[in-house]
């Protein structure tokens, strides 16, 4: 498996999404010490974090805040300015919200 190939110096990091990861898995190999450890900003079922999770020392965990950047920040407020800006000009939003 991919957490046997990381081995026992290895660390998982994971920010895409919580279900590319099998956190019954990831628990087994930590408690197991078939990887270092991990960093989880995703989850399986968020946002409940399994308890054996919380419990491990070789784990930090964050709040899905991993794209929380001045930079994404920044291009999320262009962003809403310019559909607000489009839309009481009368043209077409750049991101519709559909039904």
């Amino acid at each position: 498996t991919v957490l046997q190939a990381l081995g026992k110096t290895g660390h998982l990091i994971s920010i895409s999404r919580g279900s590319v990861v099998n956190e019954t898995d990831l628990i087994d190999a930590l408690q197991n010490n078939i990887i270092a450890g991990a960093a989880l900003d995703v989850y399986a079922n968020e946002p409940h974090v399994p308890e054996q999770l919380m419990s491990l020392d070789n784990v930090v965990l964050t709040p899905h805040i991993a794209s929380g950047t001045s930079e994404t920040f920044n291009a999320m407020a262009d962003l809403v300015f310019d559909n607000l800006q489009a839309f009481f000009s009368g043209r077409p939003v750049i991101t519709p919200v559909t039904q």
